[in-house]
């Protein structure tokens, strides 16, 4: 059971992880865009990404799960039940929500700073980097957000890692399974290990934010 605990809590962390960086790859340079630029259908985008910060994570897992199922069209790349598939679904999850934090971190900058990038004749990425590095301890903070809502993730490990054991189980699959075996004190001591790390990841947002 301790080995158990260990790789689920070990799964949990990486794909947590690795997730939040993918969704961190594209999501911030996509919030810094919309936080500094006025265009036509910008409001639009907004208001997409808004929405899809309240997608649940059932619907997310049932999308991408149609998608990597032998009758999907990804289905020959034979991810599903993979750590991989899991990455994919928690990084789709947490891309909306590091989009709307990264505008909100730059909108709220002094516009004092992109005027003067703008004068010291930064271009367009210039600019941006600029501004992303200005308000990177939100941006820091942004991250760690989306890690905490990633790493007690249940619906999307459920239908695109299937719970194998040793393979794709998480902490939070662990602990719904213990659950409905009547293991009741096993799925209090695996929501005890994922309280701590959300806790941790928390305190240390908060923290940066202050």
């Amino acid at each position: 059971m301790t080995d158990d605990l260990i790789h689920a809590t070990a799964l949990s962390l990486r794909v947590s992880v690795a997730g939040t960086i993918v969704a961190a790859l594209a999501g911030i340079p996509i919030g810094t865009w919309l936080g500094s630029s006025t265009f036509r259908g910008r409001r639009a985008i907004v208001v997409l990404t808004n929405t899809l910060m309240a997608m649940p994570t059932v619907l997310v897992g049932l999308l991408l799960y149609a998608l990597l199922s032998n009758h999907g069209p990804l289905g020959m790349l034979g991810l599903l039940y993979t750590p991989t598939a899991i990455i994919t679904g928690e990084a789709l999850l947490a891309l909306p929500l590091l989009v709307a934090l990264s505008r909100g971190a730059v909108e709220n900058l002094d516009p004092r700073a992109r005027e003067t990038a703008v004068m010291l004749g930064a271009g367009r990425a210039g600019t941006l980097f600029v501004l992303a590095k200005e308000a990177s301890p939100a941006l820091v903070a942004a991250v760690l957000s989306a890690f905490g809502r990633l790493v007690s993730e249940l619906g999307i490990a459920l239908m695109v890692g299937g719970n194998i054991r040793g393979e794709t189980r998480t902490l939070a699959t662990s602990m719904t399974l213990a659950t409905a075996r009547g293991d009741f004190d096993l799925a209090v001591a695996l929501g005890g290990v994922l309280l701590v790390v959300a806790f941790s990841v928390v305190l240390t947002a908060e923290f940066l934010r202050r």
